[in-house]
Order: structure tokens, then C-alpha cells, then sequence
């Protein structure tokens, strides 16, 4: 049997397990809130390792390992700013939403979140969120498609087209029939699968050298500056603005629609403490052994004398030249698991875009099933819209999830902390402020300042503007009423009391 049989055999049991855990998911999925939000009743594991999964799509596996590998630990800010993002995230919101989604008539969504919190009787800010929603994870999903696609191309020599197709066929198979749950339980996997495979190879190739000692040594004489957190740089304006920009990847976390809704399935507000060491837990190793992946590899193919063509493939390559081929095969399926997590994730969070936050807006009296089939509807849609956009991409896979990634953090971040911790936000102060942050967040990406070549991540400005804006509207609009102050109190207590409970 040859090395590409034992990988293909290891790729096509992936995919049935997939399919498998998809299929499981229907049968535990009858109504539209379980096909969304899987009833609320996702364990802290599956929360965890479900938000990880989610978030780190192909950047875990191909794009950090390959930036350290290139760069040194310069790319390594990134990484620290979503580690620190990450924590907060689950520290301040996740409790606290899944509370006040609760008290806030039962939401589901992010956009019916915002609706019910503020009490907004004119919809526009529903309609408004949950456009936004639409329209930028539909590119999102189409960047991790294009991930599938060159995945396969490099790895096994497919054409893109051919790979992206069936990244598509199989992630939307177990998506369309297992709804959220399905998407959670696939993570899981996924994501057990992706820090196993970050865990063996660089402990393999270290001992394949013959040490640490020997790893660093060897790393010294490729480049001095690869272990520098600095790369050997003076402090320059332009290696601030670099750092700050890397490091306010983190702020991102507080408004993503496909991890934030992770939060509002828990079982309750007292799950987050334990989700929370699990997942900053997953998180870490993870993230530790990709940058640990990115420096050995430049000492393992330095003193193999193997030559790596593109450093998004370190991961890749070393496993297949240290581990036997079926092992090697399974490494490959767990790159693939980074990307196809994200995209699942991503497919429902549009899906409850179209139905919660825009369909049911005009047709209110849509029954269950209806709401549940055109769910699904909505996915295939999506995907199909996102496969044609990815056929020819109109950027890079870093440049195209960058942009959505700020759209996001910038338009929903400041709304969701002002929603959670500032009793006195209104709906037209939240509304000014998610428009005045991606309106901000467009215009920096083309038109943004630059210092000795370098422009500041265009999240840092967006989410500023949109928390002046959004805190200025407010004070100016009328005072809120007595109900959403109870409201307010009741969902504070609520995540409080469960809180305490859980200790």
C-alpha cells in the first residue's frame, strides 16, 4: 500500500465520521431552536472545544506555523493578542450573554439579541445586524473554501477546483442535516484532532534532531533573530503600530457572531467557569505547539537538508516525513478539520441570519418546519454563493479572513460589551455605532494612514469610532424605560447567582 493510499484511506474515514456525527445530529434535531441553538443544552467540553475549533479555522494549522517558520516569533503577537482576546471573551461576555439572552425574551440570535436587549420596536437594528452578518461571513466561508481548495492542491496535487468542491460537499453534508449540533459535535472532534496533531510532530521533530538543546542551536544558524519576540528590531514607531495591530486581533473575539454563539448554547451562565479552563486550555496548547511547529521546522529541514518550497506546508511535510503514512494521513484530515470547522460554524451563523433576524421580521407567523427546512435551505445557499466567490478570490486567504474579522469586532464588539455592562445604551446609540464602526472599518483598509510603510489593523480605529458613537447617541436619545433597566438588573443577577452556583 502506498504513502498516498494509507493518507487517502486516513482522509476518507475522517469524512465519514463527519458525515456519521452528522447524521446523529438529526436525529436529536426536531424543531428550528434546536437546529440553530442545539436547545440550549450544550455541555462546557462541547461549548469549549466547539468555540476553539470554530475560530481557529486554517490559521492554526497552515498560516502561524508557516508566518514562524518564514518570520520568526515576530508573527508570534498575533497569537498572544487572541490568547488574551479569547480569555476576557469568556470571562466577561459568556456568562453574562448566556443570561441575558435568556431574560432578553429567549434569544437565539446575535441580531435578536440586540432587538430584545434594547427593546427596539423599529427593527432596524435587527435588520441591520443581521444584514451584516449575511454579507460578511458569506465572503468568510468563501475564504475558508478557497483554504480547502489550495489544501488539497498542495497536499495531494488535485486541482483547486476539484479540492474546494469537496471540502464543500462534505462540510455541507453533516452542516445541512445536523444544524448546530451537528456543527458543535464535528468541532469537538475537529478540534481534538487538530491539538493532537500540534502536540506529536513538533515533540517528533525535536526528538528526531536529538534534543532542544540541539533544536535552538540549530535555529541560531539559520537566523539568530528567529526566537526573538522582536526579530532583532529597534522599537520604531513602526514596529509599535505592528505590534498593537497584531495584538488587537484579540479584540475581535468580543463581536463573532460564530463564537459568541457558543455562549447563548450553554446550559446556563455557571458552565462558562468550566468552559473557560477548557477551552483557554485547548487554546493555549494549541497555539504553543503551531509556533512550536514553525520553529523546529526550520531547524529539522536545516539539518535534513530538505527544502520547503511554501512555509504554509511545514506542518504538513514534517508530518508526513516523521510519522508513518496512515498517522501521516491524519495530520493532513486535521489541517482539513481547522478549515472545515469554521466553515460549518460560519454556514449556521448565516442561516439563523436569514431566517431569525430577516425572514421572521416580515413573515412572524412562519411555523416550525417551515422555519426549520428553509434553515437548511439557507446553508446550501450560502454555500453555493460562497463556492462561486471562491472560484476566483479576489484576495488572500490572511487579507480576505483579516477584513471580515475586523468587520466584525468592529461592528458587534463595543455593542455587545455596551449591551452586557452599560445599562443606559439605546437602539438608535447601538445602531449609529455598528454602522459608524464598519463604515470606519472599509474606509481604514483602503484609505488608512501609514508610518514608514505600516497602517494600524483596521479594527483598533472601527471599534473605537463605534463605542464613541454608540456611547454619545445614547446619551443624547431618550432615557430607557423601567423594563429594560429590570431586565438589565435580572440578567446580572441571573449570571451572578449561576456563577456562584457553579463554584
Amino acid at each position: 500500500m502506498s504513502d498516498e493510499a494509507f493518507q487517502i484511506t486516513a482522509l476518507i474515514i475522517y469524512f465519514l465520521v463527519m458525515i456519521g456525527i452528522g447524521v446523529y445530529a438529526y436525529t436529536k434535531t426536531s424543531d428550528h431552536e434546536g437546529y440553530m441553538l442545539a436547545g440550549r443544552q450544550l455541555p462546557p467540553w462541547t461549548a469549549a472545544l466547539s468555540a476553539g475549533a470554530s475560530d481557529m479555522s486554517g490559521w492554526l494549522m497552515m498560516g502561524l506555523p508557516g508566518a514562524i517558520y518564514a518570520a520568526g516569533l515576530i508573527e508570534a503577537w498575533i497569537a498572544i493578542g487572541l490568547t488574551i482576546g479569547a480569555y476576557l471573551n469568556w470571562t466577561f461576555v459568556a456568562p453574562r450573554l448566556r443570561a441575558y439572552t435568556e431574560v432578553a425574551q429567549n434569544s437565539i440570535t446575535v441580531p435578536s439579541f440586540f432587538e430584545n436587549r434594547l427593546h427596539d420596536g423599529s427593527r432596524s437594528l435587527r435588520v441591520a445586524s443581521g444584514g451584516i452578518v449575511l454579507v460578511f461571513f458569506t465572503f468568510y466561508v468563501s475564504s475558508m473554501m478557497v483554504a480547502g481548495g489550495e489544501f488539497f492542491r498542495l497536499a495531494f496535487g488535485t486541482s483547486y477546483t476539484n479540492g474546494m468542491l469537496i471540502v464543500v460537499a462534505v462540510t455541507l453534508g453533516y452542516t445541512m442535516i445536523g444544524g448546530f449540533l451537528g456543527a458543535s459535535l464535528t468541532d469537538v472532534v475537529q478540534g481534538t484532532m487538530m491539538m493532537a496533531a500540534l502536540i506529536v510532530i513538533p515533540i517528533a521533530a525535536v526528538i528526531t534532531i536529538g534534543g532542544w538543546g540541539e533544536t535552538t542551536d540549530a535555529i541560531r544558524e539559520v537566523s539568530p533573530d528567529h526566537l526573538s519576540l522582536l526579530s532583532g528590531t529597534s522599537l520604531t514607531a513602526a514596529t509599535v503600530v505592528s505590534i498593537i495591530s497584531a495584538l488587537a486581533w484579540g479584540l475581535g473575539y468580543f463581536g463573532q457572531p460564530h463564537i459568541i454563539v457558543r455562549f447563548m448554547a450553554m446550559r446556563d451562565a455557571g458552565s462558562a467557569k468550566s468552559a473557560r479552563r477548557i477551552g483557554m486550555s485547548w487554546m493555549i496548547i494549541s497555539l504553543v505547539g503551531a509556533v512550536a511547529c514553525g520553529l523546529i521546522g526550520v531547524a529539522f529541514f536545516e539539518l535534513t537538508e530538505n527544502s520547503l518550497d511554501n512555509p504554509e506546508l511545514v506542518v504538513l511535510a514534517m508530518g508526513e516525513a516523521l510519522l508513518h503514512p496512515l498517522i501521516a494521513g491524519f495530520v493532513f484530515a486535521a489541517v482539513l478539520a481547522a478549515i472545515m470547522s469554521t466553515v460549518s460554524s460560519q454556514l449556521i451563523v448565516c442561516s439563523s441570519a436569514f431566517v431569525e433576524d430577516l425572514f421572521k421580521v416580515f413573515r412572524p407567523d412562519a411555523g416550525p418546519r417551515t422555519l426549520l427546512n428553509l434553515g437548511r435551505l439557507c446553508v446550501l445557499a450560502v454555500a453555493v454563493i460562497a463556492t462561486v466567490l471562491a472560484i476566483n478570490p479576489s484576495g488572500t486567504i490572511l487579507e480576505l479572513v483579516a477584513f471580515a474579522w475586523a468587520g466584525f469586532g468592529a461592528s458587534f464588539g463595543p455593542a455587545v460589551l455596551l449591551c452586557l455592562y452599560w445599562r443606559r445604551l439605546t437602539n438608535w446609540g447601538a445602531l449609529a455605532g455598528m454602522v459608524s464602526g464598519a463604515v470606519t472599518v472599509f474606509l481604514w483598509s483602503s484609505y488608512g494612514p501609514e508610518i514608514s510603510g505600516v497602517a494600524l489593523y483596521e479594527i483598533v480605529p472601527g471599534f473605537i469610532v463605534n463605542t464613541v458613537v454608540a456611547v454619545v447617541v445614547s446619551l443624547m436619545s431618550q432615557p430607557v424605560d423601567a423594563a429594560v433597566e429590570r431586565e438589565f438588573d435580572a440578567a446580572v443577577d441571573l449570571a451572578a447567582a449561576k456563577q456562584v452556583a457553579a463554584q
